[in-house]
C-alpha cells in the first residue's frame, strides 16, 4: 500500500518558520517632547500560545522582576488546519524536480500534485502602552491587502512555491484587572490563514529516449510492414536543438533539461 512508505517532508514546520519570519525584525522606537528618538528595540517574537504570556503577566503584573519577559512582544501559534477544495488540482499532474548533480541522466525523479491546506495562525501582540500596539500594527498592515504572498522552496530541487498569507481579522483588547496601582496589557489578536500545500513522497521514473513504432496492415504477425518511425532527441555537440540526424550527439548523453529537438525518421519501405 503506498501510504505506508514512510517518507517526510517537514513542510508542517517549514510553513511555522515562514509564518514567524515575516515578524521577527519588528522594531519600535520611543522619542521625547521633542521627538528626539530615547529608545529603539526590537520586538521579540516566539512560538508560544498567549495564555502563556498571559500567564506569566498575571504572576508579575507590574512586570518589575529582572527575570521576567518584558514587553512589547509577540507570540504566535498554528491554530487549525482544513483542506481547500477551490485550489485542488489533477492527483496524477507531476512536479518534475531538478536533476541533481551525479545523478543518472536516464531517469527522473518528481512528487505528484500537492494537496490543498489552509493552515490558521494567530499573531498576539502585547504592550503596555497602547501606542506601542499602534507602532508594531501600522507595520504589518499595509503589506497585507488583504494578503502576503512568500516564494519559498519547499522541497529541495523542486521550483519554488508561492504561498499566500491572508489576514483575516484583528481583534484589539484592554487587559486590565487589579490595582490602579498595577499595569495593564494591551493584547491585538490578528488572524492569518497560510494556504500551503502537501506534498507526496519522491517518485523516479525512467526517461524514454528512443521510439521505434512500426505499422502493418493488420494485426497479423507474418503480415509485412509498411512503415517505420522513430524519434530521439538531437543535440549538437555545443548544445544547441537540431532535428539534422547527421549533427546530433548520441540520444543517450542527452539530459532531458537539455535544449534538444524531435528528430523524426520515416522508413517507407518494407522491413
Amino acid at each position: 500500500m503506498a501510504i505506508a512508505n514512510h517518507f517526510y517532508n517537514g513542510l508542517t514546520r517549514k510553513y511555522v518558520a515562514i509564518f514567524g519570519t515575516l515578524f521577527n525584525q519588528l522594531t519600535i522606537e520611543r522619542s521625547d517632547n521633542a521627538g528626539v528618538t530615547k529608545q529603539s528595540m526590537i520586538v521579540p517574537i516566539s512560538y508560544a500560545p498567549m495564555q502563556k504570556i498571559l500567564s506569566r503577566v498575571e504572576q508579575d503584573p507590574g512586570l518589575n522582576r529582572k527575570s521576567a519577559i518584558t514587553l512589547p512582544r509577540m507570540s504566535f501559534e498554528m491554530t487549525s488546519m482544513s483542506y481547500d477544495g477551490e485550489r485542488k488540482i489533477g492527483t496524477t499532474q507531476r512536479v518534475m524536480k531538478s536533476r541533481a548533480a551525479g545523478d543518472s541522466n536516464d531517469s527522473k525523479s518528481y512528487v505528484y500534485g500537492g494537496a490543498p491546506y489552509n493552515l490558521d495562525f494567530s499573531l498576539y501582540i502585547m504592550t503596555k502602552y497602547q501606542e506601542d500596539a499602534t507602532k508594531i500594527l501600522e507595520q504589518i498592515l499595509p503589506f497585507f491587502q488583504p494578503d502576503w504572498t512568500v516564494s519559498a522552496r519547499l522541497i529541495p530541487d523542486l521550483p519554488p512555491v508561492d504561498v499566500p498569507i491572508v489576514l483575516q481579522s484583528v481583534i484589539t483588547e484592554d487587559i486590565y484587572e487589579g490595582e490602579y496601582t498595577e499595569r495593564r496589557a494591551i493584547l491585538y489578536t490578528l488572524s492569518f490563514t497560510l494556504k500551503g500545500w502537501y506534498y507526496g513522497p519522491e517518485r523516479t521514473k525512467k526517461v524514454i529516449k528512443f521510439i521505434d513504432t512500426k505499422f502493418a496492415p493488420d494485426s497479423d504477425i507474418s503480415s509485412p510492414l509498411l512503415e517505420k518511425v522513430t524519434l530521439q532527441p538531437g543535440m549538437t555537440a555545443a548544445n544547441v536543438a537540431t532535428t539534422d540526424i547527421n549533427q546530433t550527439v548520441p540520444y543517450t548523453e542527452i539530459d532531458f533539461e537539455d535544449d534538444w529537438g524531435i528528430i523524426t525518421i520515416i522508413d517507407e519501405e518494407d522491413t
